[in-house]
């Protein structure tokens, strides 16, 4: 998540109270050399409005009068305000971290060594906001809607092994973490190996832009699509709090959509293992030596073994480097026991392949007959690189055949351009706040911001190398800005704040048989606006969820 990092159940509700964020208007740059610290709301002004609507069905919210009025409902200070009082907030405050302790909304702290290694040690609450942040509607609608359009779009590009390989050929020239997936993607298609049973869990990531009011995509990711499990719990805390709270906030927990993330994205797995047809098989995740946020993982795990009797097995890629096994048959076998699914939550940086050893068992996986989440080519086709050249004119029609699918895909695109586009390279040299440049990397932290935007171009036309095949350059997405209330390591505190929705999908295939195609739940993320970075395990944001306006 960034600053246009450019970074579900029913929808009906009854009448009630809704409550939305004041959008306070935007007098800051977000870049680094610019930051001021925010006015915050005195007693006297609260961080609330209060707005009294009738019956509201998410099949009717649609067409440009109700888009206008979910903006409107959502971005614009209202008259009737309400204090919160700052004794009320602390009550809340414990209530939350309380209700997290016991539910197992938790990470492991930094400060504890141990904590990304034992389960049980060493254990903090999840940063999270206190309270629910407002979304209109109709772009949850819309963006619920795409999410089984990307998917099946991500399937067919994984296809095109050609596509894949001459879209990201300069880029392999200059990063090296690129060409090493990409070498092990072309041993594959040397063999001629088809992955016949293709398994996507992904999380498509969105910011509502304040000017031109439309819903733009950040990011696509296909791997490691983190915080399923603790999201759903985030869901699940505020809608305990609006319960226990909500009239005195005038706020109702039945405007908080369902979460359904952790359940199916276990069902898809649960489904891609009986797929495989090994009842003795595992599934094995792939974990980093040292994994902070391994409670949103063993969630998952969890409902996995308690609601569909599959077995998991964590492990390094180092470890799978030790104990693989590839069989004849393409069986693959770590510690003696077969795997019917691999799923990934690590090998998405350079910095999990310290060494040959982790690369070795990449291939390995790949090499198998075990399903693969994600394989190595829908790994290469959420790549930042393969969503510029997808934003290309008449690229999308290449994949997918129904224009209407295409239409509302491509209005979803926020700007996205190569570096060798020599006129765009000139606007972000002359106005760096209105782009962002993005190396193919996952995990937050990458981006380039603001000046650093000219600096870096400049640095690159001087040096002449083909290093801009690195980068892609985008919109710099710029949501509202509303005021928050964000805790960290038991600490509250108010700020003004933006935020970001990832909705989750789920994919599976066999052959020509799709099984499962579904959006599956969200995550809202939320950040102080004075910060480019957004990811929540690298600790630049929040977990939150959505109240529908």
């Amino acid at each position: 998540m960034g600053v246009g990092h450019s970074s579900l159940s029913s929808c009906s509700v009854d009448s009630l109270c809704i409550t939305a964020f004041i959008a306070q208007p935007k007098t800051t740059s977000f870049s680094n050399s610019n930051r001021q610290k925010p006015l915050f709301p005195t007693k006297k002004q609260s961080p609330f409005a209060v707005l009294k609507i009738g019956t509201l069905n998410c099949a009717r919210v649609a067409g440009e009068m109700e888009i206008e009025k979910g903006i409107a409902a959502a971005g614009k200070p209202i008259v009737d305000r309400h204090v919160i009082d700052d004794g009320l907030i602390q009550k809340i405050v414990y209530d939350a971290l309380v209700w997290s302790s016991l539910h197992g909304l938790l990470v492991g702290d930094r400060n504890d060594q141990r904590s990304g290694k034992l389960p049980g040690v060493g254990m903090v609450h999840a940063p999270i906001a206190l309270l629910p942040t407002s979304f209109p509607e109709s772009y949850w609608k819309q963006a619920c809607e795409l999410a089984p359009i990307f998917n099946e779009l991500i399937d067919r590009v994984s296809l095109d092994g050609k596509f894949l390989q001459d879209s990201l050929a300069r880029t392999k020239k200059v990063d090296a973490f690129t060409s090493r997936l990409l070498d092990i993607h072309s041993k594959i298609l040397e063999m001629k190996k088809k992955e016949e049973i293709r398994l996507g869990l992904h999380r498509s990531d969105y910011m509502l832009d304040e000017k031109t009011k439309l819903l733009l995509q950040i990011e696509f990711n296909t791997i490691s699509s983190s915080f399923a499990g603790l999201g759903c719990l985030v869901t699940d805390l505020h809608r305990t709090l609006l319960n226990d709270y909500g009239e005195d906030l005038g706020l109702d927990s039945k405007r908080i959509p369902g979460n359904t993330a952790t359940g199916q994205f276990a069902e898809a797995l649960a489904k891609a293992w009986t797929e495989y047809n090994n009842p003795r098989a595992v599934a094995m995740i792939v974990v980093q030596t040292e994994e902070r946020n391994m409670y949103d993982q063993h969630w998952l795990c969890t409902v996995l073994k308690e609601r569909y009797n599959v077995r998991t097995i964590r492990k390094t890629l180092a470890e799978i480097d030790s104990e693989g096994q590839l069989l004849p048959d393409g069986t693959f076998l770590v510690g003696g026991q077969a795997v019917a699914v691999v799923y990934f939550r690590a090998g998405y940086a350079p910095t999990d392949y310290p060494s040959e050893s982790e690369w070795r068992a990449r291939l390995l996986m790949e090499q198998s007959s075990a399903i693969k989440c994600p394989s190595i080519s829908y790994h290469l086709a959420g790549t930042k690189k393969i969503q510029q050249e997808l934003a290309k004119p008449n690229v999308l029609e290449r994949f997918l055949e129904s224009k209407e699918d295409t239409a509302k895909l491509r209005k979803c695109f926020a700007g996205l351009w190569s570096l060798v586009d020599s006129d765009i390279t000139k606007k972000a040299i002359e106005k760096p706040e209105l782009f962002v440049m993005k190396p193919q990397r996952e995990g937050g932290g990458n981006n380039i911001y603001g000046d650093d935007v000219k600096e870096t171009l400049l640095r690159l036309q001087k040096e002449g190398s083909e290093e801009d095949a690195a980068y892609i350059l985008m919109q710099r997405i710029f949501p509202a800005v509303s005021p928050t209330f964000l805790i960290r390591d038991g600490i509250c505190r108010k700020d003004h704040a933006i935020s970001e929705l990832g909705v989750y999908s789920a994919y599976l295939r066999n052959k020509e048989s799709v099984i499962m195609n579904d959006q599956c739940g969200y995550l809202m993320r939320t950040k102080v606006s004075s910060s480019n970075e957004g990811g929540v395990a690298a600790g630049f944001a929040v977990l939150d969820s959505i109240y529908l306006t």
